[in-house]
Formats: C-alpha cells, sequence, structure tokens
C-alpha cells in the first residue's frame, strides 16, 4: 500500500479507536493513537495472516504486550474484516468479544495481555517453537510499551532472545514518553533501550514512529536480519494528531473529552479495507506424531524418588508424542528433566533461572501447538505466579512440575522448600493439582496431564519413597485411594505425597495398640474426591488432614471445601508445616513440623482420649 494511503489507514485508526473508546464510556484512546501508524504499515504490508483460519501453522503471530492498547488492535480487526461494526461497538460491553484487554475469546488473540511485561516472554517462547521445533516460516511481531520497559520479565525475555538468536522475533517498542501517571524512565531516550537491547544481542533500529516510510524501512529490516532479534524503537506521541490531547499527562486510560471533535480534527471517519496477505498452506495440516507411550514400570517394595519417575515418565511421553517439549530452569539435573534433555535434546529448552520466562515459554509454545511441561524447585514457582495467573486469563493448557517440595527435603532450609506452591496453583481458576507418593502415581499422573485443559501442577519429592502401588493402578484426575479401612476405623488420616508414608506408618502403630483409622491417599488435591471424603466423614466423624505444606490453601483447605456447602462436616483437624523451618535431616524436619508417623499418632490418641497423661 502506498504511503498515502498507510497514512489514511492510520489516521482510520485513530479515529476509529477515539469512537470506540467514546462508544464505551472507557478505555485507552491516546495509547492505541501513538501507535496508529506503526500498526497501518505492519497490517498492510508485513503481517502474514488467515482471519478465516485462526489455526493456520503459517499465521504470523501478533501479541499487544500493551494491552491496554486494545481499541487499536481493534480497529485493525476492522479495517481486516474480521469484525464488523456491529461487533466494534459492543468494545467493553457484557458478554462481548471485545473486552477492556484482549483474550482469546477471539481466535485472533493468541495470548491474554494487559498485565505489562508479558508480551515478549510469550513471543520468545513463540519464536523458539517456530525456529527450533516447526520450522514454520511465520514471524512473531511484539508491540510493547515505554512503561512496560522497566519490568524485568521483559529483560528476562530480551536476554533470551539474544542468546537463542532469535531472528523471527520483532519487539516494536511505541516510545511515546508518557505513563499512567506522568512521563516514563526514559522519556524520548530512544538510545537508552537501544543501548541495553544492543547488550543483550539485539539488532536495534530508532524511528520516528510517526514517518510512514521510515516504518516501513524499519519493518523491511527486521524481516531480512538474521541472527538476531530485532528491536524496532519508535518515537511517538500519545494521542498523537488531536492538540488537546497529543504529548499531555492527565489523558491516560479515559476517552477524549470531546470525541466528536477530535474525529473531525483527524480528518472524520474513514471505512477503508486491507486485504491481509494469507500463508501458503503448505502447512496448514501438519499433526504431531503420536505412538504407544511405555510407562516406566515400578516394583512394589522399592524405594524411588518421585522426581525420578517424574524425569522417565516424561521421557517416555516424548518418545510417544512428537508434541511434548520439557522447560527448565536450570535445575534439571535435580528435577530430573534432564533424563528427557537426553532422549529429546530437540524438545528440551533451558531457560535458566528466569522462572517468568520458563512458565511465558510454555504459555507462548502451547498456542503454537505444543504440549510443554516446565519444571523448577517448587518453592521457585512463586516468582511467576502473575503469569501463572494470566494463563489462565489466556486459556493456556501448560503443565507446571515443582521439584523439592516441603519440609522432607531436609537441610537446604527454608529458602529451598515449596510452602506455599499447592495454595498458590489451587487458587488459580481451572488449575489442577497433583501430588503423588510413589514412583508409578506419579508416572501415571504425569501421562494424564498431556490431556488435560488448563494449567496443570504435579508436586514432586526430591527424597526416595516407597513403591505401594503395582505398574498397572490407575489414578484417575479428582480420585483418591484408600489404603487403610474397617468397619471399625475411629477417625480418618488424610495424607498427600510424602505424608501418605507417614499416615501408613501411624496407622500401623496405632494398630498395635487397638485404635484403627482410615487412610486416604488424596493425590488429586484439586479436583479432590469428595464421594471418598464425604463417606469417610460419615463413617468416622472426623478427618484429620497432614500435609507438608503451610495449613493456608493447602491438602486441609481442599478438604474443607468439600463440606463448605451445607454439607454435613465432620470433625477437621489439620497437621502442617506452622513455623519457618531451618536446617535439618528429612526425619528431623517432618518430626519438628508434627508431620512425622509418631506426631500423628499421638494426634489420634489425643482426639480419642486414648494418650497417656503422666
Amino acid at each position: 500500500m502506498r504511503t498515502e494511503l498507510l497514512a489514511e489507514l492510520a489516521q482510520q485508526l485513530r479515529v476509529d479507536s477515539v469512537r470506540v473508546a467514546d462508544l464505551a464510556g472507557s478505555g485507552h484512546p491516546t495509547s492505541s493513537m501513538s501507535a496508529a501508524d506503526i500498526a497501518a504499515v505492519l497490517l498492510s504490508n508485513h503481517l502474514t495472516y488467515d482471519f478465516d483460519r485462526p489455526d493456520h501453522p503459517g499465521n504470523d503471530r501478533l501479541i499487544f504486550s500493551k494491552g491496554h492498547a486494545s481499541p487499536l488492535l481493534y480497529s485493525m480487526y476492522l479495517a481486516a474484516g474480521a469484525i464488523d461494526e456491529t461487533e466494534f461497538r459492543t468494545y467493553r460491553r457484557e458478554g462481548s468479544r471485545l473486552e477492556g484487554h484482549p483474550t482469546p475469546r477471539l481466535p485472533w488473540v493468541d495470548v491474554a495481555t494487559g498485565s505489562l511485561g508479558q508480551g515478549l516472554p510469550v513471543g520468545v517462547g513463540m519464536a523458539l517453537a517456530g525456529q527450533r521445533l516447526g520450522k514454520a516460516p511465520y514471524r512473531v511481531w511484539v508491540l510493547c510499551g515505554d512503561s512496560e520497559m522497566a519490568e524485568g520479565s521483559i529483560w528476562e525475555a530480551a536476554e533470551h532472545a539474544g542468546y537463542q538468536h532469535l531472528d523471527s522475533l520483532t519487539m516494536i517498542i511505541d516510545v511515546n514518553r508518557l505513563g499512567q501517571r506522568g512521563p516514563t524512565r526514559h522519556g524520548h531516550d530512544l538510545g537508552a533501550y537501544a543501548r541495553r537491547l544492543h547488550a543483550f544481542g539485539w539488532h536495534t533500529i530508532e524511528i520516528d514512529g510517526h514517518d510512514i516510510e521510515a516504518i516501513e524501512s524499519a519493518l523491511e529490516e527486521a524481516r531480512s536480519t538474521m541472527g538476531e532479534p530485532t528491536a524496532i524503537i519508535a518515537a511517538t506521541k500519545k494521542g498523537r494528531g488531536v492538540a488537546a490531547v497529543e504529548d499531555r499527562e492527565g489523558m491516560h486510560g479515559k476517552p477524549l473529552p470531546d470525541a466528536a471533535s477530535a474525529i473531525e480534527e483527524l480528518g472524520g471517519r474513514r471505512s477503508m479495507r486491507v486485504e491481509v496477505r494469507k500463508p501458503t498452506s503448505a502447512l496448514a495440516d501438519a499433526r504431531p506424531e503420536v505412538g504407544h507411550l511405555n510407562l516406566p514400570r515400578f516394583a512394589v517394595g522399592d524405594e524411588i524418588a518421585t522426581r525420578d519417575a517424574y524425569g522417565q515418565a516424561l521421557t517416555a511421553l516424548g518418545s510417544a508424542r512428537g508434541d511434548i517439549v520439557a522447560l527448565d530452569g536450570e535445575v534439571g539435573d535435580s528435577t530430573r528433566t534432564e533424563f528427557f534433555s537426553k532422549e529429546h535434546p530437540e524438545r528440551y529448552f533451558e531457560l535458566y533461572i528466569a522462572e517468568q520466562q520458563l512458565v511465558a515459554a510454555a504459555v507462548g509454545m502451547q498456542a503454537c501447538g505444543q504440549i510443554p511441561y516446565a519444571s523448577t524447585f517448587a518453592a521457585f514457582l512463586t516468582r511467576a505466579h502473575d503469569f501463572l495467573r494470566m494463563a489462565t486469563v489466556s486459556r493456556a493448557s501448560i503443565s507446571v512440575v515443582g521439584s523439592h517440595a516441603g519440609v522432607s527435603i531436609g537441610q537446604d532450609g527454608p529458602s529451598q522448600m515449596g510452602l506455599e506452591d499447592l495454595a498458590m496453583f489451587r487458587s488459580l481458576h481451572g488449575s489442577t493439582v497433583l501430588q503423588p507418593c510413589d514412583a508409578n502415581q506419579t508416572t501415571r499422573l504425569v501421562a494424564a496431564m498431556a490431556e488435560l485443559e488448563g494449567v496443570s501442577y504435579l508436586r514432586t519429592l526430591r527424597g526416595k519413597t516407597l513403591v505401594i502401588y503395582g505398574p498397572d493402578e490407575q489414578f484417575p484426575v479428582g480420585g483418591s485411594k484408600v489404603l487403610r479401612h474397617s468397619i471399625d476405623d475411629r477417625m480418618t488420616l488424610v495424607g498427600s505425597g510424602i505424608t501418605v508414608h507417614e499416615c501408613l506408618v501411624a496407622a500401623d502403630l496405632l494398630a498395635a495398640e487397638g485404635i484403627t483409622v482410615r487412610v486416604i491417599d488424596m493425590y488429586s488435591v484439586k479436583p479432590a474426591d469428595e464421594v471418598t471424603l464425604q463417606a469417610a466423614a460419615a463413617d468416622t466423624g472426623c478427618l484429620i488432614t497432614v500435609e507438608d505444606h503451610h495449613p493456608q490453601g493447602g491438602l486441609g483447605d481442599a478438604v474443607a471445601e468439600v463440606f463448605s456447602d451445607g454439607r454435613p462436616a465432620p470433625r477437621l483437624v489439620r497437621l502442617g508445616v506452622r513455623d519457618i523451618p531451618g536446617s535439618a535431616t528429612p526425619e528431623e524436619q517432618l518430626r519438628a513440623a508434627g508431620i512425622d508417623a509418631d506426631s500423628i499418632a499421638a494426634a489420634v490418641k489425643l482426639l480419642t482420649g486414648t494418650a497417656m497423661v503422666r
């Protein structure tokens, strides 16, 4: 499209951004107006996309990391004919697909944005998938705001993109100088961004973001740059084209004061339509190979760490399915993803100590058709909570595995102990939370995760545990296993992970004293097995939950929620880690926390009135 027409299209995008925010009575038109020239050139001359086939593997990926500029994105969709005027006018209304910040309710939006600093890390995952896996010709375009360049996650992504030479990735920084409350850190100092990005191995281009020819030249240069990701650093003005708001503070996140006069100043409404270039159909029918799954099998009575079983199961899963990818945060020798890396090096991704980028890459890869398993220590996943939260908004399906959970890791101390992870993952909308206690259970649950929707979390252990289930035992998500049961049970012990073994020993100790208790292995923490728990409550009247986790938000709360909707509630007693641990052996840690077999047995005797009083 010629320069004059591109300039007209840019004005159309500005007008539409102004009027749609005015119709909604809210939104971010000024943040959209600054990037309109860039959007016009990208949409007309460089984006490759089939809006009729949003799942086409050859489609470019377009991420509005500055998701608050949604009026601009939706104006682009309108210009491309993807949406019509009727839908356009529903912006921000109840039930509309055109939400305040983009989400995959729209089929052309791969991931939700709006929490700043996430678009580039997700784009890195998409570029990795394209360049290292599918050899797909798509490009990844990420529009960032200058305010979000202060986010640490941006620089995790920038370093990794440079290190991996992701030349299919282009970041466009809309440097409009103004953030929400005033000027950004670097204002219009484009060199400040360029120097930093260049140090991370990026090819940088500094331009006037309102110069159509300069934008065209920069985008073409980005497409032809080999061996480096490209950052187009564009100086723009917020509210461009309307004197009352252009480059003025205090206009962020609100409709223009006089939309009608602003539209007139911008030259009035236009109705240009853009024929976006479509990808070739050569890749359209590509499907990953799926073969027979041969999970590892462990003998009852052996002692195997669940993290070892995870690594072996993941490797087997990777052998059966070509769409399985493994990501790790430089602890693969501990999480045991190194097993996968040796068998499937082309599908193993080392993200180093950058947990936000780890989760973001998984989200980006799943949007490109992969099934990612992302692993690190359970404790370190707390750094990535916002990325996990946004993954649920993105309707993303990813499997996350946290090793070295709980005090049972021993001498390393509290900084390495995941004691909040169950609460974090349970709080995520639509999540699944699993905690196996032995090797065969682990392998089955690892395989099951590949078929689950949403964010799935599996918690593994550092130390070895006794194999108590046969290799053919089934463990449906949402189920549990009753390991001790009699008609004379005085109460029920509910364990998960390491505490299942402690509960079993405690049950044996109590049985020797004539006290029988039921033992439930609640390997599916979310969803919980409500039927089994309710039956145990009806039969025994008291449930004791035992967890290697803080009491808040973990296993005990999961059990309590089963009885929170008017159902008859039993007596609930929660044993968990209530203090900040120090360094000690695993056995000493469990005893100090009051979740070892002796402590559990003592609690039962106290509750049944059979404790010996001295």
